[in-house]
Order: structure tokens, then sequence, then C-alpha cells
């Protein structure tokens, strides 16, 4: 037999009625009327009561009113209480409140020993900030903390938090999610998602470090990390980025990024590359760093340092790239080179234009020092050249089909047998402007708009100094033939600082109190056994 010392009973301070009624009650004491008690620091009050003194246990019913000093005062229709585990079960219209939040539910359990309260089954907590709902959850009142498992809802004006397991302190407003959750804005309807991360309901700080995904009205952001500052509409991406543009039908890529909302502007960096489809065919554009400005109609794309472009029949290279969504136009600058199959383009500067009602390439225009070279599929040391001041092309079908050199135009090309294949002559002419007209990448008509100078010679008395014109370089090893080839660096590049600017110092800060709170017990199970009931 457990003995228990005095100052464990449970103690009658008033009553207005004390009787008994063994053969209904057995070994009970029946207090009716205005019935208090007490037990180490708390009170009970209501109607009418029966105290088992034996057993250190009293039920209640009736306007039940329990008080622990000045932390906390609970009401019920009915009541137990034991003595000896200090563990309340209160059941009809309870409501709970402290200092900090009112709680209200149908059943709750509350252990004074470890000072936890607990209710199974649909429970409501209402503090100054924020209003939460969930099936089941646990209050824990030395930390103020209120931990929930199953369909867990965190609702105040300005968002809805919905998750299947978080912990929320009442004391800070902050919350901290341990699995699939979803904070939804109300007035724009913008979501975050994560399965693991940190939430300030203040701020509207957002700190994700599983699964995180970040839906704007124009973009989506998935990432490793996320963090996201809804009121200053700033967000930070770190690792195995994706950022999806669903007005243009482009996915960027990277390991990290920073998102200005308001500024609508992105930028991206390590392993950088900007993924858009040009009729069913992935255009990838890589480089150090990504910069997209703009709304969607009139968005700006900047790719700076090391760009390399692949498509399956395109390929470049260039120092920086500029596209604008409005015009449709690409320009190329600093020794830009573009490849198509066995055939190579350089000048000064290179643009391109798409179509933007049809989405395919459109025009080329080659910019001053125009050079385009082509590979002989049979010989290794053969090249068809054309050279001039500019270069002009159309598209069609996403195939350049004309090319129009304006200025200075130069042309050397080596003429096959269509059946044998054998070499036969090589001409080289000169003429102020030059049409050529080309069918899958091969010149097959060549117009001039002046009379040309030049001369055609059999293979064996073609000069050697003439068959390269001035400025020739054959850069085909640089040529990127995979999109894996787009992320290998031709030179070492000066890394990017890691300046500690005040939104670095915001997400640095986040991530220190996600990993606190991870070094804490936190989150943890509440010993249903205790309670006498089971698992649902």
């Amino acid at each position: 037999m457990t003995i228990f010392s005095q100052t464990k009973q449970i103690k009658i301070l008033s009553t207005e009625l004390s009787t008994a009624d063994e053969k209904k009650y057995p070994g009970a004491t029946i207090l009716i009327g205005s019935v208090k008690m007490s037990h180490e620091g708390a009170t009970l009050e209501c109607k009418r009561a029966l105290l088992y003194k034996k057993d250190n246990l009293f039920k209640a019913l009736g306007e039940v009113v329990i008080e622990q000093g000045d932390s906390i005062i609970q009401y019920s229709d009915f009541a137990t209480y034991s003595g000896n585990t200090k563990i309340a079960k209160s059941w009809g219209n309870v409501e709970i409140n402290d200092k900090e939040m009112k709680l209200s539910t149908d059943t709750l359990y509350f252990d004074r020993k470890e000072q936890i309260l607990f209710y199974p089954n649909n429970g409501t907590i209402r503090d100054k900030k924020n209003t939460l709902k969930s099936k089941r959850g646990t209050y824990y009142l030395k930390d103020k903390k209120f931990s929930a498992r199953t369909n867990v809802t965190v609702v105040n004006p300005e968002n809805n938090l919905e998750s299947n397991h978080l912990d929320y302190y009442t004391n800070s407003n902050l919350a901290y999610l341990y699995g699939p959750s979803t904070v939804t804005n109300l007035k724009d309807s913008t979501k975050v998602y994560a399965e693991k991360g940190f939430y300030d309901t203040n701020t509207d700080v957002s700190y994700f470090v599983k699964n995180a995904k970040l839906f704007l009205k124009e973009r989506t952001v998935l990432a490793d990390s996320l963090y996201y500052d809804k009121r200053n509409g700033f967000a930070s991406a770190t690792n195995r980025i994706k950022v999806i543009d669903t007005v243009q039908n482009m996915v960027a890529k990277g390991n990290y990024a920073e998102l200005y909302e308001l500024k609508d502007s992105l930028f991206i960096i390590d392993k950088a590359v900007a993924i858009s489809v040009l009729d069913k065919d992935s255009m990838y554009v890589a480089g150090d760093k990504i910069l997209l400005t703009g709304k969607p109609e009139k968005r700006i794309a900047r790719i700076y340092n090391n760009v390399k472009i692949f498509k399956s029949d395109l390929q470049g290279k260039c120092d920086s790239i500029h596209t604008n969504q409005a015009t449709g136009l690409t320009r190329m600058f600093k020794n830009p080179i573009l490849w198509s199959q066995n055939s190579q383009i350089t000048g000064d500067s290179i643009q391109f234009l798409t179509n933007k009602e049809t989405n395919k390439l459109d025009s080329l225009k080659v910019i001053q020092n125009a050079f385009m070279i082509q590979k002989d599929s049979l010989a290794n040391d053969v090249f068809n050249q054309i050279k001039g001041r500019n270069i002009f092309g159309k598209f069609k079908d996403n195939d350049l089909r004309t090319m129009l050199v304006k200025g200075n135009a130069e042309s050397l090309y080596y003429n096959r047998n269509e059946d044998s294949k054998k070499l036969e002559t090589i001409t080289k002419q000169t003429s102020s402007d030059i049409e050529f007209t080309l069918e899958k990448n091969e010149i097959t008509q060549t117009k001039y708009f002046k009379k040309p100078e030049g001369k055609t010679f059999p293979p064996s008395e073609f000069p050697e100094e003439e068959k390269k014109f001035k400025g020739f370089i054959w850069r085909g090893p640089e040529q990127p033939l995979t999109v894996e080839d787009i992320f290998v660096k031709d030179n070492v590049t000066i890394p990017l600082k890691n300046t500690k600017t005040q939104s670095r110092i915001a997400v640095d800060k986040a991530k220190d109190q996600l990993n606190k709170e991870s070094l804490k017990k936190g989150s943890e199970k509440p010993n249903l056994k205790k309670f006498n009931i089971k698992k649902r």
C-alpha cells in the first residue's frame, strides 16, 4: 500500500452540505452547494462533488472552476482530480486561461506535476495575435508552448497556416514546423510550403529547410532551404533552386538566389542556368550570374560571365547576354560565338530575334567583323568561309535559311561532286553584298548584288596562304555538345564575395533560431498512458 503524507491529501475548504450514501457511492463523501477544495497550490470550486479520501480522488460537477495560483484558471461542466497523480480530467465546455492564451475544448487533461495540458479531440487556442485549432494538442505551461499533430491551423487577419505537426509559442507568436505545412497570405493568395521550418507570425517571416516551395502570382520557387520575408517582398533560396516563370514558360536554376518581389527582380548564382522552351525544344543559357527584372511582359534577362548556350540545333558562348521579353531580342556581348552543327558564327556583337507569337527563332544579326566558318565534314583542314562587315540571317522553323552579308563581303567555299563527294573546285569571291540560301545548314544558292570579283580554282592550284581569311579562328573545341558542357568553366573567375547585407543578416538570424529550437527537447509526444486514454 502506498502511503501519502498529509500535505498531499485533498482538503475540503467549504461546502453547504456534507453527507454520505454508501449504497450508491461507496467510500465517498458527498459535498453539495458552494463546494471548495484545495490541493498543493490549486483550488477547485463546483456545485457538487464526490470526495474519495482513501483514494485521494474527487469527482466534481456543475460550474467547475480549477485555479492554480495566479497562473491559470479553468472552467468546465465536469472534472475528476487525483491528488496522488496530480492529474485532472475535465469535460463539457472546457475553457482555460493563462496570461498568454485562452484554450477551449470538450475534454482536457491537466498534468499539474509536469504542467502539461492535453486535449485528445478538437481544441482552439486564442492569443493576442492568432487563433489555433487542431484535432489533438498539448500545451506546456512552463514554456508557453502549444504542440499539435493533426489538422492544425493558425489563423490571423493576414495569414492562414496549415500543418500536421507544429510547435507554437503563445508568448512570442513563433511557430516551428515539423511536418507538411502551408502558409497562405489572405490578401494576395501567396503561399509558402515546407515540411520543416520556422515561421514568425509577428513579422510574417518564414525559414524552411525541407521541400521548400514559394508560390507567387507569376513565379514558383523550389529549393532545399528558403527564407521569405513577405512584408518586405524578399526571398532567399539555397541549394537545388528551381524558379518557374508561369507566364513566360521559363525555368531558372542554381544554388543560391535572391528574389525582390516588390522590384520584380531575381538573381541566381552558382551553376545558374535559364531554360526556355522554343518550339518544343529547350534552350539552356548558363552563366556565373542570372538577373531577371521587370514584369513578365516587359521582363529583361541578363546573364553575366562565362555565358554558354545549348539547344539541340544551336549552341553559343559569350561574356554576357541580354534578352528583352517585350521585343524578343537577345544580344550577345564580348567575344560572342554561335554554332549550328558544323557552322561557326562570330562578330563583335551577335543578336537574334524570337517571334513572340510562335516562340520560334525569327532572325539573326552579326554586327561588325562578321565571320561564318563551316567545317567540311570530310576533311579536317577544309573550311567554307563567309566574311563581311555585318551578317543578317532569317530563320524558318528554327533553321537558318538565308544570310545576307552586307559590306566588304568575301566568300570561300569548296565544291564537291554531289555523288562522289570528291572535291572538284574552290571558289573565292568578293562583293559589296552577298546573299546565301541554305538548306540543312548547307549553302545551296549564292546571289551577288554587284558584279563579284574572284576566281574558281582547281584544288591543286589554290594558293595555300589563301585557305583562311584574315582573322580566321576555328573554335570548334569550345562548342558545348551537351547540357552538362555549359557548366564547364573555360577560365577561373573571382568568386562572388559573401557580403553581409541586411537581407543576409536576417537569413542567418532565422537559421540560428531554427537550429536552436532543433536542439531543444521540443516537439514532445504526451504520455497518453498517464491520462488513461488510448492513442488515436
